[in-house]
């Protein structure tokens, strides 16, 4: 058993007894959606990547292709570094990576509109995640007691991160909204889900504007959408993952791309995946 009740779905996918493969496997994290909740401490991006590969085994899948976005990109990451024998490639959205000392004499006007909005973010943005990385409990019980604190944390983050215009709702409907909302109150995971922060933000934070760290050889995708809050360039993205197999820069979508555009990010997985399967 995990330590950890995993919840996942298959998608379009067939049963294990008749050894098809299925398209997808989507299991949600630890302390979020249907997951169970961490009851200690240690359940940082490493651990859940090497659940998740666990996972994959028993599902009976020796090799398999890695896709992510927010937590997920720092998640398909980790597996691939820490076992890249398991994973035909990962798929990024986006790839975390610092900026290259080496290019800030030397910037394209797509680097400095990036730098820009990585600073715009720190000053206006940061506030959730530097409560929920440094006392995720404390505003926990307001998210698991009040559904208006729920409904008012997320919300404002779905209206900041999407590509829309100002208005959400030509890109998320508010059912879909309910939807997702309803996926952290019914469970009541508003807090076990801001402890991952606490677990891994910092390391996260020193990815996108820190250092590089080590090298991440599996074959790499990268989809950058226009609205996304860390936008590295092909060339900063390069040092960290030398890799990369793919990469595109769609003319739409920001940050939650796959709710936001979801025929455009089944496009950008699947023009991946064809070329490394």
């Amino acid at each position: 058993m995990l330590a950890v009740e995993l919840r996942f779905r298959r998608v379009n996918g067939e049963n294990l007894r008749t050894k098809r493969p299925v398209l997808g496997v989507c299991p949600s994290l630890p302390g979020y959606g249907f997951s169970d909740k961490p009851a200690a401490p240690g359940w940082g991006i490493e651990r859940i990547s090497d659940e998740w590969c666990e996972l994959m085994a028993r599902l009976g899948y020796r090799r398999f292709g890695a896709q992510g976005s927010d937590w997920g990109t720092s998640i398909a990451t980790s597996i691939g570094q820490r076992q890249p024998d398991r994973v035909a490639g990962i798929h990024l959205m986006p790839p975390l990576a610092p900026p290259d000392p080496a290019t800030l004499d030397d910037l394209t006007g797509a680097e400095r509109t990036a730098l820009a909005t990585l600073r715009e973010a720190d000053e206006w943005g940061s506030g959730y995640s530097a409560q929920q990385s440094t006392r995720p409990q404390t505003v926990g019980y307001g998210l698991v007691d009040s559904p208006a604190a729920l409904c008012a944390w997320i919300v404002e983050k779905f209206w900041s991160w999407t590509d829309s215009g100002g208005d959400l709702h030509r890109v998320i409907t508010r059912d879909e909204l309910l939807d997702n909302l309803m996926l952290y109150w019914l469970p009541g995971t508003g807090a076990s889900s801001a402890r991952l922060y606490w677990e891994s933000l910092r390391q996260v934070n020193e990815w996108i504007s820190g250092s590089a760290g080590a090298p991440v050889t599996v074959p790499t995708g990268c989809s950058v959408f226009p609205k996304e809050l860390q936008r590295p360039s092909r060339r900063w993205a390069e040092r960290r993952f030398p890799n990369i197999r793919y990469w595109n820069e769609p003319g739409k979508g920001g940050h939650v791309a796959a709710f936001e555009q979801p025929a455009l990010f089944v496009d950008e997985v699947r023009s991946f995946f064809r070329l490394v399967r």
